[in-house]
């Protein structure tokens, strides 16, 4: 097993890693709309989602993945009135490629966010 962890997405707000490789696989903890200094991104569900993102593109690129080889995504939600403008977006960043998903609303997530996601990727 290998520990992910980068400065370039927020660090864990908990007793747990970024995210973690093991064999050919990178599974990722859930990805919140915090900037890389922990700050939680200002705007609405359009800003969060794509701060998202970044953090995953991050901790993906620190442990020698992409989005290009995600397989699973999860998706948690406040508020599945969202679900339209979050696909729009998520669209944009698994244009061709398009992994397997799963999109549930939650009664509340860390920091009262609107967005988490979590990847599963093969490692290169």
């Amino acid at each position: 097993m290998n520990i992910i962890n980068t400065k370039n997405a927020p660090q864990a707000i908990g007793p747990y890693s970024q995210g973690m490789v093991v064999n050919n696989l990178f599974y990722s903890s859930g990805q919140i709309p915090l900037t890389a200094g922990g700050d939680l991104v200002e705007g609405g569900v359009v800003e969060q989602t794509h701060q998202v993102f970044k953090n995953l593109k991050a901790v993906l690129e620190e442990a020698n993945a992409s989005l290009d080889t995600v397989v699973k995504a999860t998706v948690f939600i406040k508020d599945m009135g969202d679900f339209p403008v979050i696909n729009e977006i998520y669209a944009e960043y698994f244009a061709d490629h398009k992994p397997a998903r799963s999109c549930v609303e939650v009664a509340r997530l860390p920091k009262d966010v609107k967005i988490e996601i979590e990847v599963i990727a093969l490692v290169n």
